[in-house]
């Protein structure tokens, strides 16, 4: 049951577990009085005002829009923890292990979640109340024109308080006695503690607690969102370090091709079988493979600084560890990518977005406290003296005990315009939530989608592949045998070149494409309990 809100005025509204408080308002009492009605008090249950957080549903779907577009390879099996693993690579998996703990901006973001958990803890102190011990020395000489000087006066004798250790007038010649000038320095010893506890009648402590735990929890989610935005990071730089290789490699071995036809060529040209523009056109071919390969090669390189980058490395530190080449990582068989209601337990984002309104839920409780009076404790004992051997004598104690009572009459509208932004901000988290929601659905939609559809491209450049190899080697013995001119068997080079690369591509981009939809998903992360 939603809090109704007060007025700006002191007249508390009756919270739903807080019937404790005087309808009539508030009353002036004398100390004895107050002191008991704090002890009641004290010992009396808090109650907490405010509205209680209730986690929101999240609007998913029972099934999975896209799940149709996915080429079959899809299943609503649980979600991997240890998605990267599934790529069958050693290698990724290990760099994956040591991204986690080299990070620099995962190590950065372990250092602000200790940050609002030090502040949590800060929040929780005022929970308990505070001791203070003290000790002081303090050598003391009155002032002969300060107040000392007019004691007679104040105390109702003589218009002056020069001779107040002379004259009998009033009665500040009875207490004092001692005219201000002839009081020498003195010294004067003290030690005690004291200590301080607000009661937290209204729940006001608790709901900032509350509230600090929230924001706790979203910064928690925080690190893991970026946590799991890095192991997709590494995963994609790998698979495009692979595929950068495998362009390479392709380029290299139609290199080879490109020379063995230009030597071929040349002999035919050597005994006037083919003309030499046969052989121009050869060479051309044999130099625009060479020219791709230093693009390629600064791709490779920038892919590793990449990766090293993301493991805390300097520049060109893992090149002996990635410069080899290696195939692409397999896919799996199958992708397992559970049920859409998983969705706002799993992805670290949601999970914020829920924190962050329990957050604000709370801190309307807090502006809701602060119209109501707060009771604070406080005491003080020590021993004082003006020799220092006689503070171990209990004469020499002092000590002070007693509530204090403040209540807000007036604040020019402060509290009820702090409260109507509470309000607001919490409506604010609430919409965030839900737009964080219909993105995550978006984008899972999204990468089912694509992952489906590259399938698709991927089988069609295979069959693609297999038709093209074919025409060229039809091509190379046309030629042989003098049929044909060299002009076909250079274009169906090209387009077995052109082919090879795109399905290398097409094949990174089904890895890639996998590792958007596990970052979609949330994958990395066992699905919490709550």
């Amino acid at each position: 049951m939603q809090e109704k809100r007060p007025p700006n005025t002191f007249r508390p509204p009756a919270p739903r577990t807080c019937d404790r408080w005087p309808r009539g308002g508030v009353r002036m009492v004398w100390a004895p009085e107050l002191a008991g009605l704090a002890l009641v008090m004290a010992l009396q249950p808090g109650c907490t005002v405010g509205p209680d957080f209730e986690p929101p549903r999240a609007p998913l779907p029972a099934h999975w829009p896209g799940l149709a577009e996915s080429a079959g390879r899809v299943t609503v099996a649980p979600v991997d923890i240890d998605w990267w693993r599934g790529f069958g690579d050693p290698l990724l998996a290990a760099l994956e292990e040591r991204a986690a703990t080299s990070n620099l901006s995962l190590r950065a973001a372990a250092v602000r979640l200790a940050q609002v958990r030090a502040q949590r803890d800060i929040v929780a102190a005022a929970e308990w109340p505070s001791w203070h011990g003290n000790a002081g020395y303090t050598r003391l000489k009155p002032s002969e024109k300060g107040i000392f000087s007019q004691i007679g006066r104040l105390l109702g004798g003589g218009s002056g308080g020069a001779d107040l250790g002379t004259s009998a007038r009033g009665v500040g010649a009875g207490v004092i006695g001692i005219p201000a000038a002839q009081i020498k320095p003195f010294s004067l010893w003290q030690y005690g503690f004291d200590a301080a506890w607000e009661l937290d009648l209204w729940g006001r402590v608790r709901r900032e607690l509350e509230s600090a735990e929230a924001n706790l929890e979203a910064s928690a989610e925080a690190e893991r969102d970026l946590r799991l935005s890095v192991m997709a990071e590494v995963a994609r730089d790998y698979i495009e370090l692979r595929r950068i290789q495998r362009v390479r490699q392709l380029t290299e071995d139609h290199l080879a091709s490109a020379e063995e036809t230009l030597r071929l060529t040349e002999r035919r040209a050597a005994r006037e079988l083919v003309s030499d523009l046969d052989v121009a056109q050869a060479r051309t071919q044999r130099d625009e493979i060479a020219a791709q390969l230093p693009r390629l090669n600064q791709q490779e390189a920038q892919a590793i600084n990449r990766l090293s980058l993301l493991l805390g490395q300097p520049p060109r530190a893992l090149r002996r560890e990635l410069a080899a080449a290696r195939p692409l990582p397999p896919l799996p068989p199958r992708v397992p990518i559970g049920l859409p209601a998983e969705l706002a337990r799993r992805r670290p984002d949601i999970r914020r977005a829920e924190a962050q309104l329990h957050a604000a839920t709370a801190e309307i409780g807090v502006a809701v406290a602060d119209f109501y009076p707060r009771l604070t404790l406080s005491g003080s004992f020590g021993l004082q003296a003006l020799q220092f051997k006689d503070l171990g004598n209990w004469a020499a104690r002092q000590y002070a005990l007693g509530p204090t009572l403040t209540v807000p009459i007036f604040e020019g509208g402060r509290l009820k315009a702090t409260l109507e932004l509470r309000e607001a901000q919490q409506q604010e988290a609430a919409i965030a939530y839900h737009d964080t929601v219909l993105r995550a659905l978006h984008e899972v939609d999204d990468a089912l989608t694509a992952y489906g559809e590259e399938q698709r491209r991927h089988d069609a450049l295979t069959e693609a592949l297999r038709w093209s190899r074919e025409a060229l080697d039809l091509a190379r013995r046309r030629y042989q045998v003098g049929v044909t001119s060299f002009l076909p068997v250079l274009e169906a080079q090209r387009a077995l070149l052109r082919l090879e690369q795109e399905q290398a591509d097409s094949r990174a981009a089904l890895g890639t494409r996998l590792v958007a939809l596990y970052k979609a998903l949330g994958g990395g992360f066992e699905v919490s309990g709550r």
